[in-house]
Parts: structure tokens; sequence; C-alpha cells
């Protein structure tokens, strides 16, 4: 089974957490475990075949392969949106396939997802798309405030907090996606296929931000098929083949 593991580093936060941040979610273990899973749709295929996998708190991790080889159900799995047919799947010592309702609602919170096609609401501003999230949580209107401003300055969006989606670049928007998937502070950040609309030069400020949202101590887990991107970080890979998992 690959183990992949590098040393742990702080907790994430964009800013140091108040009571009211400790409320909504603490930065506590974060740990991702695949135990002997398979997923087989009602077609017969199988996304993943016992599939075994372990990433420890504070990594990088690349998950790469072909389109269509199961990466993105992976990410699924770990947020609950699939299930497994067989096996376990473990996030934050939480059997996701147990949660319902509130308990995975609150596993959720703690999960910062960044989605290829970006699943921006196009008819709301660059800061209404990044705290549509904290609004839904029930967080303060002074919290979201104070979480916004660093935010956005950290994916370089700060000048554009007014502007809408359609008068954004494709770069532009893939940040405004990261700066909604981090505002909440998650310590777990899940990217697919974060870069496969981008150019290389877009595609390498993603992943900079990615890292540098690591060195906070955000567990990160990125799918990609871009093997030149891959080649240039120095993270530990999962390839996905047929269903299975290997490390590169």
């Amino acid at each position: 089974m690959p183990v992949l593991t590098t040393p742990v580093k702080k907790d994430f936060s964009v800013r140091g957490e108040d009571s009211e941040t400790q409320q909504h979610g603490s930065n506590t273990t974060t740990k991702v475990q695949l135990q002997s899973v398979t997923k087989t749709y009602a077609n017969g295929t199988h996304a993943l075949l016992n599939a075994n996998l372990e990433v420890k708190k504070g990594e990088f991790l690349f998950i790469t392969g072909p389109s269509g080889s199961g990466k993105s159900t992976l990410l699924k799995l770990l947020y609950g949106q699939e299930l497994p047919t067989q096996g376990e799947v473990i996030v934050d010592e939480c059997n996701v396939a147990d949660l319902r309702g509130d308990r995975l609602s609150l596993l959720r919170r703690r999960i910062g997802i960044v989605f290829q096609d970006y699943k921006l609401i196009t008819q709301r501003t660059v800061a209404e798309n990044v705290t549509f999230v904290l609004q839904a949580q029930g967080y303060t209107r002074k919290e979201i405030q104070r979480r916004l401003e660093p935010t956005l300055k950290l994916v370089g969006l700060l000048s554009k907090a007014d502007c809408f989606p359609d008068q954004l670049s494709g770069g532009e928007q893939q940040r405004v996606s990261i700066a909604r998937a981090i505002v909440g502070t998650p310590p777990l950040l899940l990217a697919d296929e974060p870069t496969g609309n981008l150019d290389p030069d877009n595609s390498w400020q993603v992943i900079q931000i990615l890292q540098k949202l690591n060195s906070f101590g955000a567990t990160v887990i990125v799918t990609t098929h871009d093997e030149q991107l891959v080649r240039r970080c120095n993270h530990p890979i999962v390839q996905v083949r047929n269903g299975t998992l290997s490390r590169k």
C-alpha cells in the first residue's frame, strides 16, 4: 500500500483562528485512507479496483493518469459524492460511507474542493462567489469580511473583488474557485484537474498557490494528467491506471 509522508506542517489558516472559527471547525488531524476500495458503476465499469492509499496530514500529493482512469472518482469518494462498492474510505478518522445529513455536511466543511470547470455563479461578483459558502454556513458578516480580504490577496485577486466571472480570464476564474475553496480554512484541499483548461503560465500560477497553501499546513491532493507540470514539482505521485493505484 503506498504510504506518502512529508513533514507535518502547522495547521492551515489564512489568518489566526478566533472563537467563532473554532465553533465552525477546528484544525485537528487530517488523514485520508482508502482500504481495499472498489468502485463499480452500474454498467460494470471499475473506476477503482481494490485500491489502497494513505495520505498523511500536511502532504501535497499528485494523482495522475489518463482521462477516465478513475482520478475524479477517487476525489468524489473522499467527500462523499460517490460511495465505494467495497472497502472503506476514511477521512479525518471518519468512515465517509457511514455519514449522513449533518455529519456529512460537517465533514465537507473541512474539505475545500477546486473544480476544473470553476462552478462560479455568473450573477455574483468575485467577492460574493467567495463568501457564498461562509454565508451558507452561518458565519457573521464581520467574520466573513475578516476572511475575505486576506483570501483574495493570497490568490492575487483583491483588485477584482467587484468583477463578475465573465469579466475575468480563465486563470482568474480558477483562482476565484481556489479562493472559494479555502476561505473557510479547510485542512484538506482537493483539486480536480485545476489546470485542465489553462495555459502553461496560468497552470503554474495555480500550482504555486496550492503549494503555498500546503506550506501553511493544508493537506493538498491534486488530480492531473499534465505530466510536465508534475515533473516540475517535487511532490509524491500516485498513478491511477485501469482502476489500480501505484506509486511512481
